[in-house]
């Protein structure tokens, strides 16, 4: 390609080299780092980012990328070329409004509050990490600011998970998504009883589980060749590259949905990364377009594969034999019964999927108030409890199983939530797509068949990356704009069968 293109991509390969250094050492703080090393680890990443930053949002960087959309304009929007312009030239305006003074002293303060999130979360203690969550909360706000905003806030923050999206239109279509779910769950849990799970809350051996979640990863399409399992307090995954996806689970040993799911997850969120064309490798746009459509991703594979009475058809057998004592008398039904059990819980990652998003609109809700003053940290674990009570008639006997519980806050991830529902939303709406196109996918899900439905996915949605937007990449592959009907009439479908509603 033209000179200028190259030159702007010799520096992008620099910067995106640098950031994904800083990945691989947080990636091993969160897995192997002994204690000892964290305040050391802390300053390493936090170097990384500052010099990667500078580079980005440099006057040079402002100059190669005008220069490159000067040389390339006519080229074909959907190319790489003029795709990775256009991603550049967004995120370019954007980083300009951090100074770098503020994104060293973000992510040192994130970092840190990591690390005493940890020890909070362990020692239930709340009063430990309440004044770091307050000076991410302060930050985050101060972020706000800085990218502006018009209407709302929490805009700017949400844009930077789900480009585009806008506080009022989430609010509207989880409002939606609520009143018509909300009944269906009611009818559930009057025939709650219906279903039992107590199969999978059992002494499981924790090595065995993780033998188990090995081959379940394997199972869905997870490439071990470019990937890896771990442990970590909180699963996630993280991309180094298309060759390199990492993933991590944990072990409950009584309960053996835990492990299962958590890898089924974030194997989903791997192989979206794994699967974006060879082309955009060492450019930013050999990402997840959005974390709604990384969700979305993670969700097909965790509850449309993973919960599907097909899946255990196939795979049931080989979790007997890790588990000959506790499930070797299972039947196919009765597993995925349980796998499927409606149940409201304290713990977001273990949630069913109806109450899940309940759990989501709760944090959406929270850091909205506090983000705009109307709620202090101090108040936070109370606040906490009182829309468990609200929305799903439970309180949490500990802070721990409440608002100690997710990492996203200490990484200021405010605005991240809301795209956990998104996820769930999108899913639905591929999958009924692609069911549309071909008919013939409910038949080879329930043989527990997935090939084809992963291949739809790769085709509309992975190997685009982020040269598309969320809005473009949904519409392009759907023919509609997002809607939260897909999954009600998916959810309905599903548990009225189920608990014979």
């Amino acid at each position: 390609m033209a000179t200028k293109y190259q030159a702007l991509l010799e520096k992008v390969h620099e910067i995106y080299d640098l950031r994904k250094a800083a990945r691989v050492l947080t990636w091993d703080r969160e897995t192997v780092m002994p204690r000892g090393g964290d305040a050391d680890r802390v300053d390493q990443i936090t170097t990384l980012r500052k010099l990667s930053h500078a580079l980005f949002t440099s006057d040079e960087m402002g100059e190669l990328i005008e220069a490159a959309a000067a040389e390339l304009n006519g080229v074909a929007y959907h190319s790489l070329e003029a795709s990775l312009v256009r991603f550049l030239s967004r995120d370019y305006a954007s980083a300009r409004k951090l100074p770098a003074a503020f994104v060293a002293q973000q992510t040192a303060a994130n970092n840190q509050a990591t690390a005493v999130w940890k020890q909070a979360r362990a020692e239930d203690n709340f009063a430990l990490f309440q004044p770091w969550l307050e000076r991410v909360v302060e930050l985050a706000r101060e972020m706000a600011r800085l990218y502006g905003y018009q209407d709302d806030l929490y805009d700017a923050l949400l844009d930077k998970y789900e480009p585009g999206a806008k506080t009022a239109d989430v609010r509207a279509i989880f409002e939606a998504a609520k009143n018509a779910l909300i009944p269906l769950y009611q009818a559930v849990g009057r025939r709650r009883l219906a279903v039992d799970n107590r199969i999978l809350r059992q002494p499981f051996d924790v090595a065995r589980q993780a033998q188990l979640a090995h081959y379940l990863a394997t199972a869905v399409g997870y490439d071990f060749d470019r990937g890896h399992l771990a442990t970590a307090v909180h699963p996630f995954s993280t991309s180094l590259s298309p060759n390199d996806v990492r993933i991590t689970t944990r072990y409950d040993p009584y309960f053996l949905g835990m492990a299962m799911f958590a890898t089924l997850h974030e194997s989903g969120h791997a192989m979206y990364v794994q699967n974006v064309h060879p082309a955009l490798n060492r450019t930013p746009l050999a990402e997840e377009t959005s974390a709604g459509l990384d969700e979305s991703q993670s969700r097909l594979v965790e509850n449309f594969v993973g919960r599907s009475r097909g899946f255990w058809r196939v795979h049931l057998p080989r979790v007997q034999e890790f588990f000959p004592s506790q499930l070797g008398q299972v039947s196919v039904e009765q597993f995925y019964r349980a796998v499927n059990k409606v149940e409201p819980g304290f713990i977001r990652v273990e949630a069913d999927e109806l109450t899940y998003n309940m759990h989501i609109i709760l944090r959406f809700e929270l850091e909205q108030a506090l983000l705009a003053g109307r709620l202090v940290v101090a108040d936070l674990p109370a606040a906490w409890n009182q829309k468990m009570k609200e929305f799903l008639g439970i309180v949490p006997p500990t802070d721990r199983q409440g608002v100690l519980q997710d990492i996203h806050w200490t990484m200021m991830g405010f605005g991240y939530f809301p795209t956990y529902t998104l996820g769930n939303l999108y899913a639905a709406q591929f999958y009924e797509a692609a069911v549309e196109q071909n008919p013939s996918l409910l038949e080879e899900m329930a043989a527990g068949r997935f090939g084809a439905l992963l291949d739809w996915m790769r085709q509309y949605v992975h190997q685009h990356g982020r040269k598309l937007t969320p809005a473009e990449i949904v519409t392009q592959a759907t023919g509609r704009p997002l809607s939260h009907h897909p999954f009600v009439r998916y959810a309905t479908a599903k548990y009225s069968e189920i608990y014979g509603l």
